[in-house]
């Protein structure tokens, strides 16, 4: 065996990982379908090396015990992430919900805007809008045949608020 990275022994039998693979029925396209390994497939390998391991030089109890320490810690980083995750996603809705609140208070007042930085435009704020977890402003304007209309203007885009536009 020229890489014993990539053997194991069952039962006192050594075999390269392929034909390891064929005695257990796993395909060739299913492997490498998952590339991380999770708290349960950590598990599922500690059981399997207890499982397998020499009856007659069993595992040391500190390599056990620290196996079983990172288990532990895998769960508890596993845990970690998914509450991470939850105070991410409830931070970015107050951030929304204030940044709306804010922008609530434009409404009514007169505001210019420009996209390129040479056009200039002028409108009314008549509301707000979260599209796809962007915020702007809805304006209103005079159209070209001097009806009201109005249009979407994204923040970023404001560059002047109150009467004196």
């Amino acid at each position: 065996m020229a890489n014993s990275l990539n053997t194991i022994t069952v039962d006192g039998k050594t075999y390269d990982l392929e034909t390891y693979k064929s005695t257990q029925g796993v395909k060739a396209s299913e492997v490498g379908k998952k590339n991380e390994l999770d708290k349960d497939a950590f598990l599922s390998l500690l059981v399997t090396q207890m499982q397998y391991q020499d009856p007659l030089s069993p595992m040391d109890n500190t390599e056990y015990l620290a196996q079983l320490a990172q288990y532990s810690s895998l769960e508890q980083m596993t845990n970690v992430a998914s509450k991470l995750g939850d105070v991410y996603s409830l931070v970015e809705n107050i951030d929304s919900s204030v940044l709306v609140g804010q922008l609530s208070g434009m409404i009514g007042k007169n505001i210019q805007w420009s996209a390129d930085g040479k056009t200039f435009y002028e409108g009314k704020v008549s509301g707000v809008s979260v599209t796809d977890g962007k915020t702007s402003v809805l304006a209103t304007v005079k159209g070209p045949d001097g009806t009201d209309m109005s249009t979407k203007v994204d923040i970023a885009h404001i560059t002047r608020v109150g009467d004196g536009v």
